[in-house]
């Protein structure tokens, strides 16, 4: 008896699953591996295409494996009784599933007789070091973000301050939205997609995941934040860029700075066998040390309370972190650095760059210059 690993879920929205098989799909279908081999099950709508442009060993009819199903007397199979019918002819008595495999499909799994094993963490550890090619895809999708952050903050550079400092354009509020939109549409020009794009002026730049609205102000921070994902090959950029239009306080300048050196401290540390845990804390001293702190300020929390940096590839969010967690790095991991201080009456400051950790450090893979005031 042996061993399968399977994934029931719709590519479209399961990352390990389109990493797996680079099959893109709405609707659920049936990923099983075997002895190092695998498999889709794929309903006849889908069948043709994935035959095509599926990348994996073996592509079955699942109107076939129903079929075989009901010819040993199951009268009316389901998802589930296609599962068994090849775990049968494979001779499969333990399986592996994602943490996010569904109970019901675990459950009847268990009736059958099969040992269920959940797998924490990563189903798809690998996913973490990045091929040439998907390093490749990174670049172009962070080509188009920094194409598209430089045309908002050129926007910003070109308004100018109007009644109680609100920020004019074409004689019109220059606003959240309206940075946002001709961001996105930069960004599908070439053919990427933004979501929740952040642009978070003065105290809506505290909230680190505030996406901002409304007119801004002058001499305030202006967070921006952006992370598409490039429709062709699916992998996503992260980018953050934060600038004042007009005079920054003393009190910004000096966060500008803090955060723009923490980003330097984390990139001459970044290298095989670092301890992500110990670059973010790192910084964390560097701020306090320059009088930065961190904790709950009149019950909200201030400082620099989120991680330094996290991985992207066919999610925004990936292994491995830069932050509480003793995460080691490796050659062939991408991840942002991103540290931020966020102060109420005062705003936010987020800087963020991609790196590439190379076999004795780490390469930056964008150029969009850092300037606080525009």
């Amino acid at each position: 008896m042996s061993t399968a690993r399977i994934i029931i879920d719709a590519s479209e929205s399961n990352a390990d699953l389109y990493y797996l098989t680079r099959f893109l799909a709405p609707d659920a279908f049936i990923y099983i591996e075997v002895d190092g081999r695998s498999m889709l099950v794929m309903n006849d709508l889908e069948l043709d295409r994935a035959r095509t442009q599926a990348k994996v060993d073996a592509i079955l009819s699942y109107s076939a494996v129903a079929k075989r199903a009901y010819e040993a007397g199951i009268e009316r199979p389901t998802m589930i009784d296609v599962v068994v019918q090849i775990l049968k002819e494979h001779e499969v008595d333990h399986v592996e599933v994602p943490s996010s495999f569904g109970l019901l499909y675990a459950d009847k799994l268990r009736a059958k007789g099969y040992d269920v094993e959940p797998i924490a963490g990563s189903f798809v550890p690998e996913r973490a070091v990045k091929t040439p090619e998907e390093v490749a895809h990174i670049r172009h999708a962070l080509k188009a973000t920094e194409e598209a952050l430089a045309s908002a903050i050129q926007l910003i550079s070109e308004s100018t301050i109007g009644k109680e400092d609100v920020l004019q354009l074409a004689g019109k509020p220059l606003t959240s939205e309206l940075l946002r939109k001709t961001m996105h549409l930069t960004l599908m020009e070439q053919g990427l997609l933004g979501q929740h794009t952040i642009v978070a002026g003065g105290e809506h730049g505290v909230d680190p995941h505030q996406e901002g609205f409304g007119p801004l102000k002058a001499h305030l921070p202006i967070v921006m934040d952006v992370f598409p994902q490039d429709m062709a090959s699916r992998y996503f950029a992260d980018l953050s860029r934060t600038v004042v239009r007009g005079d920054a306080s003393e009190k910004v300048k000096g966060m500008f700075n803090a955060v723009k050196d923490g980003q330097d401290l984390a990139f001459a540390s970044i290298k095989p066998g670092a301890n992500g845990a110990d670059i973010h804390k790192a910084i964390l001293d560097m701020f306090e040390e320059r009088g930065f702190k961190t904790g709950i300020v009149d019950g909200r929390m201030q400082g620099f309370f989120h991680g330094t940096g996290h991985g992207v590839g066919v999610e925004i969010h990936e292994m491995p972190r830069i932050g509480g967690v003793p995460d080691i790095l490796e050659a062939g991991h991408i991840v942002t650095v991103e540290p931020g201080l966020y102060y109420a009456g005062v705003g936010g400051m987020r800087l963020e760059d991609m790196v590439l950790v190379t076999d004795d450090g780490c390469e930056v893979l964008n150029q969009l210059p850092k300037v606080l005031e525009v």
